[in-house]
């Protein structure tokens, strides 16, 4: 069994169910950019890939312009009038409670209380998630429809948390292939319970992970990393910068892989990475794709494609961020999450991992001239119109055989051959691996 059938039989063992099971579990965590949501998710992932490095860094440590926060956690918060009833409880919704909110015990009036409110007008329904990582501050969240029932009188305010020293934590795993050459796969860990952008890219790309953990001799090396956003992937940048610019090869930035809506592909700076050609090959013909420019950055490809970083890397997503109504909504739930979105993506990049692999060493025909087809049984014997039309459009079709073999010249990878015969590059793969068990190229 060579490489890409391991993948394929690996892929088929994921099902729908693992996928929303798994988001399921990390759903309630409380994810920042610190704290112990983000460690339980790690740990979490540990289960499915026990491979998976935790690794931690201190509060206050500089990397490049920043410095990593402190350490945030939560006990309780939320506000309750006179009338004794409670609202924005965190333990029912964390999204209720702003990002990294200072601690906090007063009394209110519903005016003051106000300004410290977050809602959603043209979104009525819904409570929108909001933080204030850099500045202390504190504050709720709540549907505006939930707002305007509030009644003019004194709230008390009990917020619990607490801000100190610590470690900020992500996730690494490698798995070394033939070449020191990698393919980076980035996504976060720092959104509360926010199912398309958060959970799905966390699953998806541990699911793909396993899949690769136990396929030995990978012609590539490949690394996942877990990252608080912003700040994570600057402080990996700068841990990692000289070996990142010597040995990535290619690398995605996954973020909102998880709907069933269209696909998107946020390009580097200049759209010129190997990344994005092959991602693009694959995407191009589905339907409502979209390819953005590096102008409609807002994920990690902004750190990894910043000046003096560099690095051959762009952004895939189904609904881009920021672009679909439950962005950064209460809405962004497993209604919008399914288990077939999330493999859905999972196929594009188990797909694109078999181009990468299969072009590790363009494809070269090991004949000279036109082999010949008819003692392979991949050609008729008999010179008819008749006969000829038998091997035309089936699965041994030796018209697109022969045209892949004459741009198997070792000059071409398989998104060049597959523009240049104008097939799907999914088809060429499966075509390049028919030709291999054949022997008719290496």
């Amino acid at each position: 069994m060579d490489i890409n059938e391991k993948i394929e039989k690996n892929f088929n063992k994921i099902h729908d169910k693992d996928l929303i099971n798994w988001s399921k579990k990390i759903w309630p965590f409380n994810r920042s950019l610190t704290g112990n949501g983000n460690r339980k998710t790690l740990l979490f992932l540990k289960t499915i890939v026990s491979g998976l490095k935790i690794r931690k860094v201190k509060s206050g440590t500089k990397v490049f312009d920043w410095r990593v926060p402190k350490e945030w956690h939560v006990k309780k918060a939320f506000f309750i009038g006179e009338d004794g009833k409670k609202y924005c409880d965190f333990s029912k919704n964390n999204l209720h409670l702003l990002g990294y909110s200072i601690s906090k015990k007063a009394t209110f009036s519903l005016k003051q209380l106000s300004k410290h409110i977050h809602t959603l007008r043209d979104q009525p329904s819904l409570i929108p998630y909001v933080t204030s990582y850099y500045e202390k501050n504190w504050g709720f969240c709540m549907s505006y429809n939930d707002f305007k029932k509030l009644k003019n009188q004194k709230y008390k305010v009990i917020i619990d948390t607490n801000c100190f020293d610590g470690v900020m934590n992500y996730g690494e795993f490698f798995i070394s292939g033939k070449s020191k050459k990698e393919i980076l796969f980035s996504t976060n860990i720092c959104h509360p319970s926010m199912a398309n952008n958060e959970i799905s890219g966390i699953i998806v790309s541990i699911a793909l992970a396993k899949i690769l953990q136990n396929i030995y001799k990978l012609n590539y090396s490949y690394r996942f990393v877990f990252l608080p956003e912003t700040v994570g992937s600057i402080f990996f940048i700068k841990k990692n910068l000289k070996r990142l610019v010597r040995r990535i090869h290619a690398g995605y930035v996954l973020s909102c892989v998880g709907d069933e809506r269209a696909y998107s592909l946020i390009s580097s700076r200049y759209e010129n990475t190997i990344s994005e050609k092959f991602l693009l090959s694959l995407l191009k013909n589905y339907e409502n794709f979209t390819k953005y420019s590096f102008l409609d950055r807002g994920s990690d490809e902004r750190q990894y494609c910043a000046p003096k970083v560099n690095l051959p890397m762009c952004g895939f997503s189904r609904s881009k961020y920021n672009k679909f109504p439950e962005y950064h909504t209460s809405a962004d739930n497993f209604k919008l999450v399914t288990g077939k979105g999330m493999k859905q993506s999972l196929n594009i990049l188990k797909n694109l991992i078999n181009i990468f692999e299969l072009s590790f060493k363009k494809p070269e025909s090991r004949i000279i001239c036109e082999p010949f087809m008819s003692k392979r049984k991949l050609y008729h014997n008999l010179s008819s119109k008749e006969e000829l039309s038998k091997y035309i459009n089936n699965k041994n079709d030796f018209r697109l055989n022969l045209n892949i073999l004459s741009y198997c010249d070792g000059k071409n990878d398989l998104v060049d051959i597959s523009n240049y015969v104008k097939k799907d590059v999914e088809k060429i793969i499966n075509r390049i691996n028919f030709l291999k068990k054949c022997k008719l190229i290496k």
